[in-house]
């Protein structure tokens, strides 16, 4: 059943849902398997094991912000067929979160303490821009997705060449988060105007400084 199908209250209800289950509760095993899979687990020290989990922390907080721009979109997505784009990119990016969870685990790391703030801020940016029409809400996905890439080939440059099970679960993100990219644009993403781009890589920078940390 799509959104639109539901009444305002019941709206509200699932959205509340999607929040909590993204940002308040561990999510478990992922519905495919994770990249890393058999790959050893390398030895690291201790200074390589503390970077290793604070990138894939801001990997981690990444993925919560992108449940809440797909979420955001698809709430108030005015094609059926855009709305199912959006959820079905929202649902294959839940395994994104679990492998980074579950690689911080191994890590004996946490996710960012802020994930609320990254969620929330992130479904509002989706839903107003969502609301100017689906072309600029895909621009929006087509861009970010964009950035993500290149956030992601950045963080293969500085994971530790050990680190194989953090490497392997970046590299799948990236050759996904690029596909989700290439569906926007297809679908007739707007491309933004330059000021917004900057924005955007502002506001990201801003995100991945303070989630290594926190």
């Amino acid at each position: 059943m799509s959104e639109r199908d539901l009444t305002p209250l019941d709206q509200l209800l699932a959205g509340i849902d999607n929040a909590l289950r993204t940002v308040a509760s561990p999510v478990g095993r992922s519905a495919r398997q994770n990249p890393a899979g058999d790959i050893p687990a390398g030895e690291l020290d201790p200074g390589q094991r503390q970077h290793s989990a604070g990138l894939m922390r801001v990997n981690h907080a990444g993925e919560i912000a992108a449940q809440g721009l797909y979420q955001g979109h698809a709430a108030v997505a005015r094609s059926p067929e855009i709305e199912e784009q959006m959820q079905r990119a929202a649902t294959e990016e839940l395994d994104h979160l679990a492998w980074c969870e579950q690689r911080l685990s191994e890590l004996d790391s946490r996710p960012s303490r802020l994930s609320p703030l990254w969620y929330a801020g992130s479904f509002a940016i989706g839903a107003a821009s969502g609301v100017l029409g689906d072309r600029w809400s895909l621009g929006f996905i087509a861009e970010t997705e964009n950035q993500v890439c290149e956030h992601l080939s950045a963080h293969l440059d500085r994971l530790p060449e050990r680190d194989a099970r953090s490497r392997a679960i970046v590299e799948r993100m990236r050759e996904e988060e690029k596909a989700h990219g290439e569906d926007a644009v297809n679908a007739g993403a707007a491309d933004l105007p330059l000021p917004i781009k900057r924005l955007m890589r502002l506001t990201a920078k801003v995100m991945t400084t303070t989630a290594y940390r926190l």
